[in-house]
């Protein structure tokens, strides 16, 4: 079928692989490919079929749906990843994330929302059980406030981004005291603490970051 999406499905409970199974091709564009009882033997199956999406448990026999996963990326496998579970703590939610699945669907309402996170996985987007949407909300919080407490150019006083503007001219410190009329070692020192508030490292760091914030400053 044109646009059809390809699918392997593991989990240890047969009940539950019958349910999703079912709730999946009830829609037309879904095909089921293969399940999978432990994490092995779903490894061998995506590896052999190359679906387009797989839907892994992440507490399973042998490998779980986190170890699959990675060694998935191990494989170059390119599956998006759909994680099924029953937990609902944060920490395991940030891990899913972090290994990059695109799913992430609560067993009590997995086959409510299987099929609407099968299509929006496949289509490159993310989908996250409703329950979960608050550790989303967190996720995103966290990430903006770590952007946020990244040093910028801003954090420099009117002299050191006047310093690092010459630098950015290929000026060389003993210049850049001339031309300021202040001592070599106060621009030295000038460097350092440029260095230290835009955590810059290495002899040739400060230079590379100058050129390529040049029109900034």
């Amino acid at each position: 079928m044109k646009n059809e999406i390809r699918i392997v499905i593991a989990d240890d409970h047969p009940v539950v692989r019958q349910g999703l199974r079912q709730a999946i091709e009830s829609d037309q564009r879904l095909k089921v490919l293969a399940e999978a009882g432990d994490g092995q033997t779903a490894l061998d199956r995506i590896e052999e079929l190359q679906p387009d999406v797989a839907v892994l448990d992440i507490d399973m026999p042998v490998m779980d749906g986190f170890a699959v996963t990675r060694e998935m990326r191990e494989r170059k496998l390119t599956a998006a990843i759909i994680f099924l579970t029953i937990h609902r703590e944060e920490d395991l939610f940030n891990e899913a994330m972090d290994l990059g699945a695109r799913g992430y669907v609560l067993k009590d309402s997995a086959t409510t929302d299987i099929v609407a996170c099968i299509k929006a996985v496949a289509a490159g987007q993310h989908y996250t059980s409703p329950a979960m949407t608050t550790h989303l909300i967190n996720r995103s919080h966290r990430a903006t406030a770590l952007r946020q407490q990244k040093p910028t150019l801003n954090d420099l006083t009117p002299t050191e981004r006047r310093i690092l503007q010459l630098i950015a001219e290929y000026k060389t410190s003993k210049e850049i005291a001339d031309e300021l009329c202040v001592s070599y070692r106060t621009v030295e020192t000038h460097r350092t603490n440029i260095c230290t508030k835009l955590e810059i490292h290495g002899s040739h760091a400060l230079m590379k970051f100058a050129l390529s914030h040049k029109s900034e400053l």
